[in-house]
């Protein structure tokens, strides 16, 4: 669902995938090999939304502001299902956890890790590999090399998705019972533990 407002058409870079039941209105910027989810909600009719190459914005994550102000996503982001970022600066490679609430006027600094259900408050400055958790948001240690490759490792299998999905996701009818010669996960995908310990 790509909304236009106001003059303001979303632009969608033809290797990202937007999935038919988000909501894309007004003024959004999606590049490269980015993927928004189903029910994620980008809201950019009282200001802009600038999602960079390879982000990902997952299921139910809403984006949008108060008047006048740009929403931007670095290179790389990652927002976990259902998160919220309103007014905020995210930036590059950083890991917004589910549920988190992210609000107007934060600026997170490169390669941070926000904790599931985390609350960052207003006009919050998060300094650059922070690890971020509790409500409200604080830092409790420095993000580890281990920690941002695992969460590069996670970031580069949603940077697939967006070609998978154009090549093989098809609206169909559900089956009524299961086929025989239906396969194995794992015969598309290796398993979490294989990828992030490679």
């Amino acid at each position: 669902m790509i909304y236009s407002f106001k003059g303001f058409t979303p632009v969608v870079h033809p290797s990202s995938f937007v999935h038919p039941q988000a909501a894309v209105t007004g003024n959004v910027i999606i590049g490269k090999d980015v993927y928004i989810g189903p029910g994620a909600a980008l809201r950019g009719d009282w200001g802009g939304i600038i999602i960079e190459d390879g982000c990902n914005v997952q299921e139910n994550c809403t984006i949008h502001m108060f008047p006048g102000v740009t929403v931007t996503l670095k290179e790389g982001a990652h927002i976990g299902h259902g998160a919220i970022i309103h007014g905020a600066t995210i930036g590059r490679n950083v890991l917004v956890g589910m549920n988190a609430v992210i609000m107007d006027q934060v600026e997170i600094g490169d390669e941070c890790i926000i904790g599931a259900l985390s609350f960052v408050p207003a006009n919050s400055k998060i300094p650059r590999r922070s690890l971020v958790v509790g409500n409200p948001g604080k830092v409790i240690k420095e993000v580890s090399d281990d920690m941002i490759d695992w969460k590069t490792k996670g970031t580069r299998l949603y940077q697939t998705l967006p070609a998978d999905c154009h090549s093989s996701l098809v609206a169909t009818e559900a089956l009524t019972e299961i086929p025989a010669d239906r396969p194995a996960q794992e015969a598309l995908y290796d398993t979490w533990n294989k990828i992030k310990n490679s």
